[in-house]
């Protein structure tokens, strides 16, 4: 028996289990000859975009749901280390060490939001990098009205202004209704939304105005307690909630490839996802880095991992089999950025240019949330398998 290993559940890794399920599908090979099997810390397929939100019900997809119907065997582990020379993976599996060998390999364990050594920060701060983090949150929110009344206990101050503190600011201020709440959005930055460029970020601050959401920008964080943070003007800020959103880097286990990482830790791969230099390894997702067309890189956001999960998937099926590999290609980049009840920017390109806001852009985003990025729900094999073709999806669809 030949193996596939897929480290990682999520948008990338996802699909390139389903992706690997659906190549050797369409070539009539059994698990009985090539095995697919995906490791993952727990159980579930989050939604992780939509960790902002206020309700966190229908943000996680149980695995088997979509992987037991096509035959992907699911190890629940956490992994801990890989030996490229054994072919094989060292993972923790409830609590005892484990060796998985494979023939083919294909990393996805996603990113993390990086955490400086901020006096304070890891203890007082919250997040919404993971499932567990959104429901601390979720627990802490509503615990809030029962809370003596004080300076601060209705402020919430989101630290970092790129596309998840601008959603998590904006849908705050919904979430704070039942309180005379205080919405503070601050950067080290000169502007709020400083990579969105200049048609959208007008769209962007007129959204926050008309929602109260205070900013505070060309600032950073000195220091966090329980009352609330000080900036490094010297402001204090009382807040009973203040939510760390700046900064992603991938995954620490890139660290144990032979290879040239980029700044944000990201495994160079080529336009089939094998990691350059590699023979057996494959990369996707937010721990890769790969050119989507003639002059930009793969971006970490589930637009670029769904698809780069899909070829890498496919590609790690035809590599071990000697089929010709499908290189990725995306011509097309949109952003559709929540802007709370306000509703939403949708631009187009890499220069971002609005193309729709307001109602019409947040149709579109509620499209993309709840419905585009899921996995099919029906427990159908063809259904799941026939999602995972390696192909580029259109755009989202805009309305009027």
């Amino acid at each position: 028996m030949q193996r596939i290993l897929i480290l990682g559940a999520g948008f990338a890794g996802l699909w390139a289990a389903v992706g690997a399920a659906r190549a050797l599908d369409a070539l009539s090979i059994g698990p009985d000859r090539v095995e697919v099997t995906l490791v993952n810390r727990d159980a579930w397929h989050c939604i992780r975009v939509r960790n902002y939100e206020a309700d966190l019900d229908a943000i996680r997809v149980p695995l088997a749901s979509v992987l037991d119907p096509i035959g992907v065997r699911r190890v629940e582990g956490e992994v801990t280390g890989i030996d490229l020379g054994q072919r094989n993976v060292r993972c923790m599996i409830s609590g005892e060490g484990a060796t998985l060998p494979y023939d083919r390999l294909v990393f996805a364990l996603g990113s993390r939001l990086v955490r400086p050594a901020i006096p304070g920060l890891a203890e007082n701060g919250f997040d919404v990098d993971t499932f567990a983090g959104a429901s601390r949150l979720v627990d802490h929110l509503a615990g809030l009205a029962d809370r003596p009344a004080a300076a601060g206990r209705d402020t919430v101050l989101v630290v970092g202004a790129g596309l998840t503190g601008i959603e998590v600011a904006t849908e705050m201020v919904d979430r704070l209704r039942a309180l005379p709440g205080r919405v503070i959005l601050a950067d080290h930055a000169p502007q709020v939304g400083s990579d969105m460029g200049d048609s959208a970020r007008p769209v962007i601050e007129t959204a926050l105005a008309a929602l109260g959401v205070e900013t505070r920008t060309g600032v950073s964080v000195a220091a966090v307690d329980a009352e609330g943070a000080t900036l490094s003007t010297g402001e204090v800020i009382p807040a009973a909630t203040v939510i760390w959103c700046a900064g992603m880097r991938a995954s620490p286990l890139t660290a144990l490839f032979p290879v040239e990482r980029d700044r944000l830790g990201r495994l160079p791969v080529d336009p089939t996802m094998k990691i350059l230099g590699l023979e057996a390894e494959f990369a996707v997702g937010d721990s890769a880095r790969a050119m989507v067309d003639d002059s930009h890189a793969s971006v970490m956001s589930c637009q670029h991992g769904r698809p780069m999960g899909r070829f890498g998937g496919y590609n790690a099926v035809a590599d071990l089999l000697g089929q010709p590999l499908l290189p990725m290609r995306i011509d097309w980049y949109t952003t559709i950025l929540d802007l709370g009840s306000w509703g939403a920017v949708y631009t187009e390109g890499w220069d971002r240019q609005v193309v729709t806001q307001g109602a019409a852009a947040k149709q579109t985003k509620r499209l993309i949330n709840c419905q585009r990025i899921y996995p099919p729900l029906s427990g159908g094999r063809r259904a799941i398998l026939d999602a995972a073709a390696p192909v580029i999806q259109a755009p989202p669809q805009r309305f009027r």
